[in-house]
């Protein structure tokens, strides 16, 4: 259980860590979003994410942040709980919370070699794509798994 709770950083922390792993010569990747509902459709895309480099941060929206983007009643796990499972996977090394709606602040104070989001985004309105591009790194895209999602298996519990 302790290793868990060891992946979760400040951004503080965490910005530490990205500039020693950096200067070791480790690619850093960065994506984030909610994770209320841990399901195959996340799996899947975690790992490819973290095939991208070395080392995978996640940017975990805090239940504030969850809460303005899903409406009330979301998240359906806090952001401890949330964050724990992430640090759970193997393929994770790092997660950290933020507030924001956006992880924007986040990832230009972090500055990770690559930062990944799903092909539901367009490149042009990626948050924080212009900052990584512009500090030499790049961004990535990956195709969802279709038929996941948590919202669809929120009202399939309903139902």
């Amino acid at each position: 259980m302790k290793e868990t709770k060891t992946k979760i950083k400040s951004k503080e922390h965490l910005n530490d860590l990205v500039k020693s792993w950096q200067s070791q010569g480790d690619k850093v990747v960065f994506s984030n979003g909610c994770f209320d509902i841990l399901h195959l459709g996340h799996i899947d895309y975690l790992e490819k994410a973290r095939s991208f480099g070395d080392r995978l941060i996640i940017g975990l929206n805090s239940d504030n942040s969850v809460r303005k983007l899903k409406g009330e009643g979301r998240p359906v796990n806090n952001e401890e709980a949330r964050g724990r499972i992430l640090a759970a996977l193997s393929f994770v090394d790092a997660v950290t919370v933020f507030n924001e709606e956006t992880p924007e602040e986040l990832i230009d104070y972090l500055l990770p070699d690559v930062l990944v989001k799903g092909s539901d985004y367009k490149m042009e309105n990626i948050v924080g794509a212009k900052s990584v591009i512009a500090n030499g790194g790049t961004v990535k895209t990956i195709d969802l798994v279709n038929g996941y999602s948590t919202t669809n298996i929120i009202e399939q519990i309903k139902k």
